[in-house]
């Protein structure tokens, strides 16, 4: 497993880490999992980070399972962040059993998450990775299924106010793949969300990792699309998780400026929907 982090909040990193834990040791126990390492990558841009995510991995160490934290590289960009960890864990990997978590610092995980998601795998091989059913933590839900997405659906998703948005509902409801059935898994989902991304170890090595030129946003549609080449991307609303992030248009103008890059980017590499 692996979590980047770059603007610390201790408070919900403990309550992600809590909850990642109390997952951990029910799939460990239920012989889902033989063992787990977690890997802390610290983006920071100073040293401030660094004491509180030791006491935060000291907090993880004393439920008795591993973890490492990986700092001093400074910020490198959501993706190449998950790539260290990802390089950590291809040198602890046996013989192709391996699975790899990548996970926000802000995602809770119900206790029987990581059950449901292996269990999955292990039984499913033309699986490549799963996804879960999200709640937004305020009573409602997210998607973590898109379809191929156009321009137009980013700048309605992501910046269009209120109002617009609900001329578009059907649309935007189209995107996110709302049409998907709650009581059973759904197979060949073109995009999954990078908050939770259960794969295969092997997967990730075939794919080398994220594509290191997206320093954030995007990277999740790109490795999402690079794996779905390879076998299924599976949607398990049996598997569930609360996400408290925001969205891009929230965050300021260098944020904005940083989506768009790595929109240009996206639409230069696997092609141009405008409408």
């Amino acid at each position: 497993m692996s979590i980047v982090v770059h603007t610390l909040d201790t408070q919900v990193l403990r309550q992600t880490l809590q909850s990642l834990a109390t997952a951990a040791q029910q799939a460990l126990q239920q012989r889902h999992l033989s063992a787990c390492q977690l890997y802390l990558i610290d983006n920071g841009d100073s040293d401030s980070n660094v004491m509180p995510l030791r006491d935060v991995l000291d907090g993880w160490r004393e439920t008795g399972l591993e973890g490492e934290l990986i700092t001093g590289h400074g910020n490198l960009g959501y993706g190449r962040g998950h790539n260290l960890g990802l390089s950590h864990a291809q040198q602890l990997a046996d013989a192709g059993n391996d699975l790899y978590l990548i996970l926000n610092p802000d995602v809770i995980v119900q206790p029987d998450t990581l059950c449901v998601g292996v269990a999955w795998l292990q039984s499913h091989q033309r699986t490549v990775a799963v996804a879960p059913s999200i709640s937004d933590g305020h009573g409602g839900s997210a998607s973590a299924c898109k379809r191929y997405p156009s321009v137009l659906d980013f700048l309605l998703r992501g910046f269009a106010p209120e109002a617009v948005k609900q001329r578009f509902h059907e649309r935007l409801a189209h995107y996110d793949m709302q049409d998907l059935p709650d009581d059973r898994p759904s197979e060949d989902i073109p995009v999954i969300s990078g908050c939770f991304m259960l794969f295969r170890l092997t997967t990730l090595k075939s794919l080398n990792g994220f594509d290191p030129r997206y320093f954030l946003y995007f990277e999740d549609f790109d490795l999402a699309l690079r794996a779905h080449r390879l076998g299924s991307l599976t949607y398990l609303p049996g598997m569930r998780i609360t996400h408290l992030g925001g969205n891009s248009a929230k965050k300021g103008l260098r944020h904005i400026g940083m989506f768009g890059r790595s929109a240009l980017r996206f639409f230069n590499t696997h092609g141009w929907r405008w409408t």
